[in-house]
């Protein structure tokens, strides 16, 4: 049972949580040892540094937005191509940040942890 401040996290998106457990499931069996944090907006994910976050980030309208989703957001140092990717940004040289909106758990697959798995790996090498 996940801890109260994610059961408050997901309390607007309860149909959510099912999403962020199969992310932390695939998560704990792909890196190494990470602390999270609950914020209001976001769970971050760190290591020596922040590596990746899930939230409820719009990156898409409206419109495009399925019912039940999650944000997973990673930092690389390359921009990764890739149609999956909803939007990328260089928060500051050498450092890009990626947004994957996730709506089903069969897309918490191993392209998508491998780049989480590269992101934890560039986060603790900082």
């Amino acid at each position: 049972m996940p801890d109260p401040d994610i059961l408050f996290f997901f309390d607007k998106n309860p149909a959510a949580l099912p999403l962020w457990e199969a992310f932390e499931g695939r998560l704990a069996r792909t890196v190494g040892q990470y602390t999270i944090r609950v914020q209001k907006t976001q769970i971050t994910y760190s290591n020596r540094y922040v590596f990746a976050c899930v939230s409820f980030l719009k990156v898409r309208k409206a419109a495009q937005r399925p019912p039940v989703y999650i944000v997973i957001t990673f930092g690389l140092p390359r921009r990764v191509e890739s149609p999956r990717i909803d939007a990328a940004v260089e928060a500051y040289p050498g450092r890009w940040t990626h947004h994957i909106l996730i709506s089903g758990p069969e897309e918490i697959d191993d392209e998508l942890m491998t780049w989480v798995e590269e992101a934890y790996n560039f986060s603790a090498a900082k």
